[in-house]
């Protein structure tokens, strides 16, 4: 399902730090079969300010922090649950090892998708020091950039110094690598925006790192998507 080899003859960016855009990562009947059966079962609403990004987004997840198999798998496509698995492969984790000049062998792997309906968007914002990579893919067949839900990859924290701006559509990616200045946001998806922006989050986190998403102690409440 996942072309793992062209990770392989990816090299990272320097500018404005380091990370990777992707595409081809899937063939065109996989990028269809996947984009058409994008999770909506099990979501729950994310919302909120830390201090220093707002959100407002759904998300479900597809592998828990270090999970061996795919959450709720029943849920899934046969294409979603071979996604899942390429993704917990050694041979991604290896890739993603040589792309990313780091360590993640050992590193515990989460994965979740997300939906941004109508209003959603992520504040500009450098992820926790625990995420030490952070790969994310897209599913969306088509997407009209006027309807915002794109990726800026910020030159600062002002989500206005874009250096890239990322399209959300199957078959691409990109790998943020983790610096005190890898500042990244996702645009507020246009009121009335009929289509959802679908992602995909695969994050190597530190050993001994906690999920911020789906915490010990949170209860969610979850339930299908029907933007």
């Amino acid at each position: 399902m996942l072309s793992i080899d062209r990770i392989d003859k990816q090299v990272l960016r320097t500018d404005p730090y380091e990370w990777a855009f992707l595409e081809g990562l899937f063939s065109p009947a996989d990028a269809a079969s996947l984009a058409s059966s994008f999770p909506r079962d099990k979501f729950k609403e994310v919302r909120g300010y830390d201090g220093e990004k707002g959100y407002v987004y759904v998300c479900r997840s597809l592998i828990h922090m270090g999970a061996r198999e795919a959450s709720f798998p029943d849920g899934l496509s046969p294409s979603w649950r071979q996604l899942a698995a390429d993704l917990l492969s050694p041979a991604y984790r290896a890739a993603m090892t040589r792309l990313t000049g780091r360590d993640l062998s050992t590193t515990l792997l989460e994965v979740n998708v997300v939906h941004y309906g109508s209003g959603a968007w992520l504040g500009p914002h450098v992820d926790l020091k625990e995420k030490l990579t952070t790969h994310v893919f897209y599913f969306n067949e088509t997407w009209d950039r006027t309807n915002g839900g794109c990726l800026g990859i910020l030159r600062s924290s002002d989500s206005t110094d874009i250096a890239e701006e990322i399209n959300p559509i199957v078959g691409s990616s990109a790998v943020i690598v983790r610096s005190d200045k890898s500042w990244h946001c996702v645009s507020r998806v246009a009121d009335g925006c009929r289509l959802s922006r679908r992602s995909m989050n695969v994050i190597f986190h530190q050993r001994g790192a906690v999920s911020t998403m789906w915490p010990p102690s949170d209860t969610p409440v979850l339930a299908d998507f029907h933007g």
